[in-house]
């Protein structure tokens, strides 16, 4: 435990965060598997000559999981353990340490401190592998936070999305772990919306500005709309 926050309440409330675009401005796991896919031009060649398969399956919710991985495998092909990319995940975080810095929302964190201050049990559900979120959340002492993620293995010779956590899967995920009975949930994501629903509380951080009225519509009267310095997105 961090010596900076208490431990969970008995009967402490339970509070999901998700990270990209709610934490970090941005998609960190798509920085990630870029930066995979720069460090070889043989990698970006087979990247630009899959993308008009890939890009569409990746902004269709059905079969996201299905285009992510393909951009993973490219990014990854040659790594045969969980470890390895685990130590390419550190690397990348170490190399780009400023940049993912100025990415973290310091108004979200202020939140995201709060709720551990007051003693509530918080964990991260991210579509990012796990260890990413973790190191980066280590930049400002979080590391200790529970952190549910995509699960990536190796297949075919790289490491592809094994278990997306997205969507309904994320909830499953969830309850799995032990994470049941949401109290408040933050997120922004169109994909997020079945847990913005499972939480007592929702609040929608950060959504693209054309799903404003989607959350208006689908969640409770009042929920709050924010924006927590994503420029280019929606919310008050």
């Amino acid at each position: 435990m961090s010596d900076r926050y208490p431990e969970p309440r008995a009967n402490a409330a339970l509070v999901v965060f998700d990270f990209d675009h709610t934490l970090y401005d941005g998609d960190s796991g798509s920085h990630l598997f870029a930066w995979l896919i720069r460090r070889n031009p043989l990698r970006v060649l087979a990247a630009l000559l899959a993308t008009p398969l890939l890009g569409p399956m990746v902004a269709w919710l059905p079969t996201r999981r299905h285009g992510i991985s393909g951009y993973v495998w490219i990014g990854t092909f040659g790594l045969r353990r969980a470890r390895e990319f685990d130590a390419w995940i550190d690397r990348y975080v170490r190399g780009h340490e400023a940049g993912i810095r100025a990415r973290l929302l310091p108004q979200a964190l202020e939140v995201f401190a709060r709720h551990r201050r007051d003693g509530d049990r918080v964990v991260v559900a991210t579509g990012a592998p796990p260890e990413l979120a973790r190191a980066i959340l280590a930049f400002v002492a979080h590391q200790d936070v529970p952190v549910i993620g995509t699960e990536v293995g190796p297949r075919l010779g790289a490491m592809m999305a094994l278990r997306h956590c997205h969507s309904e899967e994320k909830m499953r995920m969830l309850r799995e772990r032990g994470y049941g009975g949401i109290d408040v949930a933050y997120s922004g994501s169109s994909a997020d919306l079945p847990l913005l629903k499972a939480a007592k509380s929702p609040v929608v951080v950060n959504p693209k500005a054309k799903n404003v009225a989607m959350f208006r519509r689908a969640l409770p009267e009042g929920t709050p709309i924010l924006n927590w310095g994503c420029k280019d997105r929606g919310g008050s």
